[in-house]
C-alpha cells in the first residue's frame, strides 16, 4: 500500500514528463536514423543521450521510396512512411468519425470483426490501421488469432497499404504473380510485433507509435532493447512514459523484465521504478510456486541500485515465508541486493539464523558466486568465521585463479574486502587470511573520471588548508580494497603534523568522496553497502573518516568555498574526539 502511494505521488512528474515528451517529439519530427545505422549499434550500449542520425529528406510519393527500399516484411516496410506529418488526420471535421472508429477498434472481439472496420466508408487513417495491425500481433502472441487467418485477407492487405503503400507495386508482370508472391511479402507479420516498433527508420519516430501498442507489447518491446543492446533514448523514455502512465497492473513476469532490460541497458527512471514495485507488493503474494522471477527481480534491483525499502521488506519475507522452493541462488541474490542496498530487514534476525547458513559453497557451481554471497554477509554483518575461512583459504584462491584463468580487479577487491573485515570486523576470527605475497594485493585501482574530477577539487581546496606538501597524501592505497582519497594527522589542537612522521597521539583524518555511482537510488536514497563497509574498515583501522558527497561539495564552486566546507568539516570531526 505504501507504494502505490508513492506511485501515486509522481502524478505531477509524470505530467511534467508529457509537457516536455511533446516538445520534443514536435521538434524532430520528420528527422531519424536510418535502419542501417540502427543495425551497425546493435551490441552497443551507449551512455549519452544523443546518437548519430542520417537526414531524411522529405518526399512527395510513397511508392518512390518503397520501391527503392528491399524489405523482407511488408509491414516493417509500411511504418516507413511514418515519417510523414500526420496533423491533417486531427481536423476537427473528422474527429467525430475518428473517435467512433477508436470505439469500434478497441470493442472488437474477432479477426473478422477488426477487419470488418476497414471496409467503413472513407479512407483508413494510418493511426487506425495502425491499431489493427498491432492488435492482430497481440492476439497472435496469445494465440487468439492465427496468422493465416488474415494474412491473405484482402481487407488485412487493406491495412498495410496504408501502411507501406507498396502492396502490388514491385512486380509488373501481372495479377497472379502477385497473388504468388503476397505470402511472401506478409512472412514478416509474425507475433513479432517489433515490426510495429523497432521495424521504423529513426527511434524518435519509434518513440511515436509506443501510445499506440498494448501494454504487453511495450514489454515486448523493451526487452528486445535489452536483448539487442541498443540504448535508445527516446524510444525508453516513451516507454517508460507510457508503461508508467498505465493503469493496467503488471505481472511478475513482466516487471521482472522491464527491470531486467533497465538493469541491462542502464536506464534509470524513478517513476517507472515506482510503478513497477507497486505492481510487485500486489502480486507477489499470488506466486507460490517459483522463485525465479523473485531472483531476478532481486538481482535488477541490486544491479539498478533501486533503494525502495517497502519492495525490500516485502520480497524478504516472502523468501522467509516460501524458503522451501527458493533456489541457492536466489536466496543468494536477495543477500547480495540487500547488501548492496545497504538495507537491513525488520526480520534480520530470523533471516540469520534461517537462510544466512542455508547456503553452503556446494550450492554453486563457480566459486566467485560463492565470493559474492560471502562478501555480502560480511556487508550485512551475517557472516561467520567458517564462511570468512573458505575463501581467504589458499586452496580457494587457486581455485578461483584456475576458473577465471587469473583474478580480476573486482574479485581481487572484494577478497581484499573480506581479508579486511576478518581482520578488523569479525570478533577473534584465528581462521586463514590471504598470505602477504597474494596476487590479490596487486591490483590497480582507479576512480571513474566524474569521481576524479571531485577528488581533484578536493585537493584542491586541502592544498589551501595545509602548510606543506607532505601534511597531506592523496590516492592511497588502503590494502583493503579501495583508495583513501585522501588523508592527513592533527593533533588535539587541529594543528597539521607531517604524514611522513610517526607520531602515535596524532588524529588520523580519512577524506573520501562519495559520488553519484556510491550511493543508491529511489524512494529511500542512502550511501551503498559497499561504500558502508569501506568507512567501517576505516574506523576500526583508527581513521576518523569524514565523507564528502557530491551533493554537498561541488567544483564548480569557488575555492574559497571549498576550503571552509573541508575547514568545518576539519572542526567538527577533531573536536568530536574524547
Amino acid at each position: 500500500m505504501l507504494g502505490l502511494q508513492r506511485f501515486a505521488g509522481g502524478v505531477t512528474a509524470q505530467l511534467f514528463r508529457r509537457v516536455q515528451y511533446a516538445t520534443y517529439s514536435t521538434s524532430v519530427r520528420g528527422a531519424g536514423a536510418t535502419a542501417t545505422a540502427a543495425t551497425q549499434k546493435q551490441g552497443e550500449i551507449s551512455a549519452s543521450d544523443s546518437a548519430e542520425k542520417d537526414v531524411v529528406q522529405p518526399t512527395n510519393g510513397d511508392s518512390e521510396i518503397n520501391a527503392k527500399k528491399s524489405k523482407s516484411s511488408l509491414v516493417a516496410a509500411a511504418f516507413e512512411s511514418l515519417k510523414e506529418d500526420s496533423t491533417s488526420e486531427n481536423k476537427a471535421a473528422g474527429s467525430k468519425t475518428t473517435s467512433n472508429l477508436d470505439e469500434r477498434i478497441l470493442k472488437a472481439k474477432t479477426v473478422n470483426g477488426l477487419l470488418s472496420i476497414t471496409e467503413a466508408s472513407g479512407p483508413l487513417s494510418r493511426k487506425h490501421a495502425l491499431k489493427i495491425v498491432s492488435i492482430l500481433a497481440e492476439w497472435s502472441t496469445k494465440n487468439r488469432a492465427k496468422i493465416n487467418e488474415f494474412e491473405n485477407d484482402a481487407r488485412f492487405l487493406r491495412v498495410c497499404r496504408v501502411l507501406g503503400r507498396n502492396v502490388g507495386k514491385g512486380n509488373n508482370s501481372g495479377g497472379a504473380a502477385q497473388e504468388d508472391d503476397r505470402p511472401k511479402r506478409i512472412s514478416g507479420f509474425r507475433t513479432d510485433d517489433l515490426n510495429t516498433v523497432l521495424g521504423v527508420a529513426g527511434d524518435d519516430e519509434a518513440a511515436k507509435l509506443i501510445a499506440s501498442i498494448s501494454l504487453p507489447q511495450m514489454v515486448k518491446v523493451m526487452s528486445t532493447l535489452a536483448q539487442r543492446k541498443r540504448r535508445s533514448t527516446p524510444l525508453l523514455r516513451s516507454l517508460a512514459f507510457n508503461i508508467s502512465s498505465s493503469t493496467e497492473q503488471l505481472d511478475l513476469k513482466q516487471s521482472a523484465d522491464i527491470l531486467y532490460a533497465m538493469a541491462c541497458l542502464n536506464f534509470q527512471d524513478s517513476v517507472l521504478a515506482a510503478k513497477i514495485c507497486a505492481d510487485i507488493q500486489v502480486m507477489l503474494p499470488k506466486n507460490t510456486e517459483k522463485s525465479a522471477v523473485v531472483g531476478s527481480i532481486l538481482t535488477s534491483l541490486g544491479i539498478l541500485k533501486y533503494r525502495d525499502l517497502d519492495i525490500m521488506e516485502a520480497l524478504t519475507q516472502w523468501t522467509m515465508k516460501n524458503s522451501e522452493i527458493c533456489r541457492p541462488q536466489d536466496i543468494s541474490a536477495l543477500f547480495i541486493t540487500s547488501a548492496i542496498l545497504n538495507f537491513r530487514s525488520a526480520i534480520i534476525d530470523d533471516v540469520s539464523k534461517k537462510l544466512a547458513t542455508s547456503i553452503v559453497g556446494a550450492d554453486f557451481q563457480k566459486s566467485h558466486d560463492w565470493l559474492n554471497h560471502v562478501w555480502s554477509l560480511a556487508m550485512l554483518g551475517l557472516v561467520n568465521h567458517a564462511q570468512l575461512k573458505t575463501v581467504l583459504s589458499v586452496k580457494f584462491l587457486q581455485k578461483l585463479e584456475t576458473e577465471r584463468n587469473g583474478l580480476a580487479p573486482t574479485i581481487k577487491m572484494k577478497l581484499l574486502n573480506l581479508n579486511g573485515y576478518a581482520q578488523l570486523l569479525a570478533n577473534d576470527y584465528k581462521g586463514s587470511l590471504l598470505p602477504a605475497d597474494s596476487s590479490a594485493f596487486n591490483v590497480p585501482i582507479a576512480h571513474s573520471k566524474s569521481k576524479q574530477i571531485l577528488v581533484n577539487g578536493m585537493l584542491d581546496a586541502l592544498k589551501s588548508l595545509l602548510p606543506a606538501s607532505n601534511h597531506l597524501k592523496s590516492l592511497h592505497d588502503s590494502k583493503m580494497g579501495f583508495l583513501i582519497d585522501a588523508f592527513c594527522l592533527f593533533d588535539n589542537k587541529r594543528n597539521p603534523l607531517p604524514v611522513d612522521k610517526e607520531n602515535a597521539d596524532a588524529i588520523k583524518v580519512a577524506l573520501m568522496v562519495v559520488d553519484f555511482h556510491d550511493v543508491c537510488h529511489g524512494t529511500h536514497r542512502s550511501a551503498s553497502g559497499i561504500t558502508n563497509l569501506s568507512f567501517d574498515l576505516l574506523e576500526k583501522s583508527g581513521y576518523k573518516v569524514i565523507p564528502v558527497p557530491y551533493n554537498e561539495f561541488n567544483t564548480s564552486d569557488k575555492l574559497l568555498k571549498r576550503v571552509q566546507y573541508l575547514e568545518a568539516k576539519f572542526k567538527a570531526i577533531i573536536s568530536s574526539k574524547a
